[in-house]
């Protein structure tokens, strides 16, 4: 029996159509989830994708890649959308298949060569390793080749005629949530600093701030943490390396600086001391600023950040900026944009997990990280006292898009589908009719007989 023939042979037994719709709801899950998660956060997909590109050597290509990183990201969902809902019923498994034939090798190369540790296919939401994901990928291969198997021999949630639009309403979506992503923050906060995280201890009193010697210091060496109090301090030239430091009265393991997954917070002044507790402990408030590529912040920027400091500083508010730029950078733009604020340098990958965008803002009240938003999206102060009321509603903001993309479906599948129905029923009525006519003549006649 050949191929085809067995095909035809089963693809209309009950199982089958089961097993493809099953087949659709966790091929077509998978992409959707990757899709939507690349698109919540494009900053975070630039990223990984320009790792991709300096890993391959493709330094001419990484000019266009956040446009790669979004293009992704409508392609995954779009796909994602079309296998679940059983559109297109044979073009969307070919595409998907010749996806996953370019990526497969790729996360193979990847696994075996760890030039990129995280392949980064569902963002800071999931992280796999790269062995997991070359075998995710292989089993996605196996569900795909399943659909262009069987796919055709189920019909779609919505006809042929509309289909276009579902995709077009798909790529609205998630377009509307990588624009808030990328021009704002991500509405969805997968990394290690989410609005609500306690940066620092809110339990600092005067006291707690008085001398040195009220401080217990921690230092490493060959892997292991020891405390040590200012008289004995460790000689950093036998191996000791700093970690942290905190409050002698405060209890065991209560820690100033929170440590995230990502790791501690390190803020280093010019000399390469981590004053992490010195700046983010103070009692105002504070506003940091994070300019994770430098050069590119501009003087465009730089009135509207000078006005945030003066805003900041009648406000009482410490304003402090971030930046992983050398030192020689740093005094240029001290110079160029006549910045009277104090500028730090803080570790790249750390400082773009904290907030996306270049330049950034995050306001922390008492530790906390109240919001966090890209300078471009935010207007100018014209009240201090607004600082606090400058967060972006994420969840809010979601739920109607969420909420709007699904009404637009459903919309669509009353119009698309209603008719079939009413057809189905009206034959069906008409055919029981037709049925209950004959059967009176049928018993006409035998009553004449």
């Amino acid at each position: 029996m050949t191929l085809k023939a067995l095909i035809n042979a089963v693809k209309h037994e009950k199982w089958c159509r089961l097993l493809t719709v099953l087949m659709r709801l966790v091929v077509g899950g998978v992409f959707i989830f990757s899709g939507f998660t690349k698109g919540v956060d494009p900053w975070g997909t630039g990223y990984k994708i320009t790792d991709y590109l300096t890993a391959l050597g493709m330094g001419q290509w990484l000019p266009a890649a956040f446009f790669i990183a979004v293009a992704l990201a409508a392609l995954e969902f779009m796909l994602g959308i079309a296998i679940a809902l059983g559109a297109y019923r044979r073009s969307a498994p070919i595409v998907a298949l010749a996806l996953l034939l370019v990526l497969t090798p790729l996360t193979l190369w990847l696994a075996v060569t760890g030039v990129v540790p995280d392949c980064g296919c569902f963002g800071d939401a999931l992280h796999l390793s790269n062995w997991a994901t070359f075998f995710k990928n292989l089993l996605l291969l196996l569900g795909i080749i399943y659909l262009l198997m069987f796919n055709k021999s189920l019909p779609g949630v919505y006809g042929p005629a509309v289909q276009w639009i579902v995709m077009a309403l798909s790529f609205a979506f998630v377009m509307a949530v990588a624009y808030y992503g990328y021009f704002q923050q991500p509405l969805i906060d997968y990394r290690p600093y989410p609005v609500g995280t306690r940066l620092v201890s809110s339990e600092i009193d005067d006291d707690e701030k008085a001398s040195e010697d009220e401080f217990i210091f921690i230092y490493s060496k060959d892997g292991k943490e020891e405390q040590f109090t200012i008289d004995n301090i460790p000689d950093e030239d036998d191996g000791w390396e700093y970690v942290t430091r905190f409050h002698a009265n405060r209890p065991q393991g209560k820690v100033i600086i929170q440590k995230p997954a990502g790791g501690s917070i390190a803020i280093l002044d010019d000399e390469g001391n981590n004053i992490a507790i010195d700046v983010l402990t103070e009692q105002r408030n504070t506003l940091l600023l994070l300019m994770p590529d430098l050069p590119q912040v501009g003087l465009v920027n730089s009135y509207a950040i000078n006005e945030f400091y003066d805003a900041a500083t009648v406000a009482d508010v410490n304003f402090v900026g971030l930046t992983p730029a050398a030192e020689e950078e740093i005094e240029r733009w001290k110079d160029i944009s006549m910045a009277s604020y104090p500028i730090y340098n803080m570790d790249d990958s750390e400082l773009k997990m904290v907030a996306r965008g270049n330049p950034a803002l995050v306001y922390l009240q008492d530790g906390v990280i109240i919001w966090k938003r890209t300078l471009s999206s935010l207007s100018s102060v014209e009240q201090p006292a607004e600082f606090a009321a400058m967060g972006l509603d994420s969840d809010k903001i979601l739920t109607k898009l969420q909420l709007a993309y699904l009404a637009a479906l459903l919309a669509l599948l009353v119009l698309n589908r209603t008719h079939v129905l009413i057809r189905r029923l009206f034959f069906k009525r008409k055919a029981l009719a037709d049925s209950n006519e004959e059967l009176e003549i049928s018993n006409d006649l035998d009553t004449n007989d």
